[in-house]
């Protein structure tokens, strides 16, 4: 008669026979996939980046350790809601409904019904598939005959005869687009409604009213918008809650089934409410101590990993939707630059505005503690993802994205990945990158925040913005005169990827 062995003999056997596989079976296993989207995070916040920031970023500088950081890394578009669209659709924003602005607590769902996500894409795979955050990217179905997205001086509200209705189910939205779960809030945390949904309906009705708050700057609070609110909403909750809910929801996952969070944060986007442990953490006031909080809440889901054993099976990416809303006068009075010593800032089409942190790790596959110099952008994410899982995109798929692997991986190529990358400001000012040059067209501005917002062109002077990033990475030479095959080049270049219908092969 044979002996059963008991339970704890089993698992033990188990780890025993997984831990003596072969290398190339764990290697085929398909990975999970976590990436993190930060809000207004500065490329000049983390230390990693730069060794001169005021802000303490352990979590983040551990990561780059164990992984890669681009040092090139892009958004497709210098403020939110677009570049969200980018990294789910691996499609410029400008191509759809949105042009450029962003979207707000009541704008119906920008991403078109059938459209290939990454969600969608993984779910193909057999993976789960979690958002948890940040959502602004719009609920229910768009009326096409209505101009529902206001320009971006323009609040759509309650009242708006084409506002999402929140008494109904909030689909389309999150679940309609592959994700098997959503938790998180419909925009900006500075934006109504403010209220909590999970899946396709809010955990509490808005059935409360908040007052407006002003800005930091101002001696406030912390600024948002007045508007409907849930009984019991609080803005200094909300980062911690998603905290917990996506490293549950990492908890909750079984051992045999990969899967892809994405985790869009709320900070450190205003209103800058860390929790009252992060207060006066950091020598820059109320914005450094939520760029700590965030650093903590990436800590909360790498520790969520390796305390479930995923972490070693685990790509994790952290980035950011756009520059940091960081002035010059920040700059000056605080003695930090969160956009390092790039010129601009957030909404800016300047380098300020879209280029961002990007740090990667996956152990065994992206070599420790190196750095790529490759320009990416993220809506390259759909493109690479594809490839990681070994899934060919529909021909009407990822128009724009393309595959930053081999950067991943350490692998050199002669070629660059990407051939160019067009950038777009909140104004809608263009710009396309290619090599070492960027032109910027229209007028001499920053086409978003930063002063000043347009210089219109005159027949004696600059017509264009053209800089070479290698020898001016600040922005402070235009070359425009004296490079005008570049300039004839790089228009060209930017018309026929604005007319055709994608960029990637």
């Amino acid at each position: 008669m044979k002996r059963k062995l008991p339970p704890t003999a089993l698992v033990l056997l188990a780890s025993i026979l997984c831990l003596t596989q072969p290398a190339s079976a764990q290697a085929d296993r398909l990975p999970n996939i976590v990436f993190i989207l930060a809000d207004d995070l500065g490329i000049g916040d983390p230390g990693c980046y730069n060794p001169d920031s005021k802000i303490k970023t352990p979590a983040l500088d551990r990561l780059a350790a164990r992984g890669m950081k681009f040092a090139d890394a892009h958004t497709p578009s210098s403020v939110c809601s677009p570049t969200r669209y980018s990294v789910l659709t691996g499609r410029y924003a400008w191509r759809s409904r949105l042009k450029q602005g962003v979207l707000w607590g009541y704008s119906r769902s920008l991403i078109e019904p059938r459209r290939t996500t990454v969600a969608s894409l993984l779910e193909s795979r057999g993976y789960a598939t979690g958002c948890v955050g940040k959502w602004h990217l719009g609920f229910q179905t768009p009326d096409l005959a209505a101009d529902d997205l206001p320009p971006a001086n323009r609040v759509i509200t309650g009242d708006h005869p084409h506002a999402v209705e929140y008494s109904q189910p909030l689909a389309p939205g999150p679940n309609s687009v592959g994700f098997d779960y959503f938790f998180g809030i419909p925009a900006s945390l500075d934006m109504e409604p403010y209220l909590f949904v999970e899946n396709t309906r809010p955990l509490a009705p808005p059935t409360e009213h908040v007052a407006a708050s002003k800005h930091r700057r101002q001696g406030g609070g912390g600024y948002w918008r007045a508007g409907p609110m849930a009984p019991g909403f609080r803005h200094v909750d909300v980062l911690p809650e998603l905290a917990k809910r996506a490293t549950k929801w990492i908890a909750d996952q079984p051992a045999d089934q990969p899967f892809f969070l994405y985790f869009p944060l709320t900070a450190p986007h205003t209103p800058w409410v860390p929790s009252k442990s992060f207060q006066g953490r950091s020598p820059i006031g109320h914005y450094g101590d939520f760029v700590m909080q965030v650093d903590a809440v990436v800590g909360q889901v790498v520790d969520t990993l390796r305390r479930t054993g995923q972490a070693e099976n685990t790509l994790i990416i952290v980035t950011s939707d756009n520059g940091s809303h960081w002035p010059e006068s920040d700059i000056k009075k605080l003695g930090h630059d969160a956009n390092m010593n790039y010129r601009g800032q957030k909404a800016d089409i300047w380098e300020g505005g879209h280029r961002v942190p990007f740090i990667a790790a996956w152990p065994g596959r992206i070599p420790e503690g190196s750095t790529s110099d490759e320009t990416i952008c993220l809506c390259d994410f759909l493109a690479t993802t594809a490839a990681i899982v070994d899934a060919p995109l529909p021909a009407d798929a990822g128009e724009d994205s393309f595959n930053i692997l081999p950067a991943l991986l350490g692998q050199s190529s002669e070629k660059p990945i990407r051939p160019a990358t067009v950038h777009h400001s909140i104004d809608g000012t263009f710009a396309i990158r290619s090599g070492p040059w960027k032109l910027i067209e229209g007028h001499l501005g920053s086409g978003g925040f930063s002063k000043p917002r347009r210089v219109e062109p005159n027949k004696l002077g600059p017509q264009v913005q053209l800089y070479n990033l290698e020898s001016d990475p600040v922005e402070q030479h235009n070359l425009w005169e004296n490079h005008p095959d570049v300039v004839r080049r790089l228009t060209a270049q930017l018309d026929r990827i604005r007319m055709s219908p994608r960029s990637a092969p």
